[in-house]
């Protein structure tokens, strides 16, 4: 099997991608009602597309290109709006969050299409753990050896996503200490991690015939890389992101990284080397633990300082690119968040600490998804 062709696609386009979870209005546990959704919205029209996901209480929505914060903020308004209207035909609720704060996974279902069921017969109930939210944002590049380049240049900044992002403090009714749970599910999955240090396709090329070799590895599908390459769409994916609470954070982590894209590819402010990830794991492990308060290796200096103070840095030297991109609200947007109270998960903590009840948690991360809630 050969690597497939690098399609063409104009630079620093954006995609977003957004799981979503399916609950019931009684007591807001998942709800296994993706079939019926999906049907209502077959008869919508939507800017993106809405499809199943690995189990019957998720879907997800994707725009299509957009150029700008304001373009991707608009289609996922659109979006949602048709979502949000055919769930409430339902009478069911949706919302973000990188966890079902307390569902059963063993109680899930598959969804039934043959790859879904394959994937079930190879990872066993990893699949139906599988039910978590992310959100995924493609970046067009303008060729193969500049999206692997871009691809390992963006990856130093894997924990600003994380903790900007993370939405997954409870798993299965528990608090787990972690601001981002969802990813030591990702990690679990064989061919998870970090892609190889390739700056060429030629050499990505080699790299992916040796692994079809093996039978390990049939096509891009099966890494479940942080950052990969898509060559169907001529982008790169980053994978790392808890779905937000509400669209606006979606549209603003989106702009966040069209501007690192936009810094990484114009200035070069870094060197590429495999050495960068020596501190990678260690970095990533700290966002999801600790988010924006965990450690934050420098992997050039070995300095040490907190997300927080790199990821404001990083806003300040991305500034200029915000303001040509259109995107100075997104970065304003998430700073004011940042200083109000960090995350998603920390507001999801904030919740439960004055309602007592994950339930009330949920139902309130479903009004913040509809818009009816503004925090």
């Amino acid at each position: 099997m050969t690597l497939e062709a690098f399609a063409t696609s104009q630079p620093l386009t954006l995609g977003v991608e957004l799981e979503l979870a399916i609950v019931n209005t009684h007591d807001y546990d998942l709800s296994p009602s993706a079939v019926d959704l999906l049907r209502l919205m077959n008869k919508r029209k939507i800017p993106g597309d809405v499809k199943p996901e690995m189990t019957d209480s998720m879907i997800e929505l994707s725009t299509g290109v957009c150029t700008s914060h304001g373009d991707a903020l608009a289609q996922l308004t659109e979006i949602r709006g048709a979502l949000v209207d055919c769930a409430r035909k339902l009478n069911v609720g949706l919302c973000g969050g990188g966890t079902h704060p307390f569902q059963d996974w063993s109680e899930r279902r598959i969804f039934n299409t043959p790859r879904f069921h394959m994937l079930s017969e190879l990872y066993g109930y990893l699949s139906k753990q599988f039910t978590i939210f992310g959100q995924h944002v493609h970046v067009g590049c303008p060729g193969p050896d500049e999206a692997l380049v871009l691809l390992h240049g963006m990856s130093r900044f894997i924990p600003h996503f994380i903790a900007l992002s993370a939405s997954s403090p409870y798993v299965q009714g528990t608090d787990t200490g972690f601001h981002s749970a969802r990813l030591n599910s990702v990690f679990a999955f064989p061919l998870s991690g970090r892609a190889p240090f390739v700056t060429t396709w030629d050499d990505f090329g080699t790299f992916f015939g040796k692994m079809t070799r093996t039978g390990v590895v049939q096509s891009m599908k099966d890494f479940y890389w942080d950052i990969r390459p898509k060559p169907e769409f001529g982008t790169i994916e980053v994978r790392v992101l808890d779905t937000p609470l509400t669209i606006e954070k979606a549209a603003a982590l989106a702009a966040y990284i069209q501007c690192v894209a936009s810094w990484l590819t114009k200035e070069k402010p870094f060197e590429l080397a495999e050495d960068d990830y020596l501190v990678y794991t260690f970095n990533r492990f700290q966002a999801c633990r600790f988010g924006p308060e965990g450690t934050f290796v420098d992997p050039k200096t070995g300095e040490h300082r907190s997300l927080r103070e790199d990821i404001l840095f990083t806003m300040g030297a991305i500034e200029q690119h915000a303001i040509d991109l259109k995107a100075d609200g997104a970065l304003r947007y998430l700073r004011n968040e940042l200083q109000r109270y960090g995350n998603d998960a920390t507001w999801a903590r904030q919740v439960h600490a004055k309602e007592h009840l994950l339930a009330e948690v949920v139902r309130q991360q479903c009004l913040r998804w509809s818009g009816e809630l503004v925090v």
